[in-house]
């Protein structure tokens, strides 16, 4: 089984995976990096909406205590 479903996994896939082709295989680690991705974007814009809460002259500050 492909070493790259795992690592989009990020742990060992489900032996059933195993039925799948190749191609099969790498579209659905594609699918599940590009899934991430979405995500990890929403969650960084989720974030810099949330700041706008906070007072402006303490934005800066904020921002480098939560995003090191």
């Amino acid at each position: 089984m492909s070493a790259e479903l795992g690592a989009a996994l990020g742990d060992q896939p489900p032996q059933s995976f195993g039925e799948l082709t190749e191609a099969q295989i790498l579209l659905l680690a594609a699918a599940l990096r590009r899934e991430r991705e979405s995500r990890a974007a929403g969650l960084g814009d989720a974030a810099e909406e949330a700041l706008k809460l906070v007072p402006a002259l303490a934005r800066g500050p904020v921002r480098r205590i939560l995003f090191r």
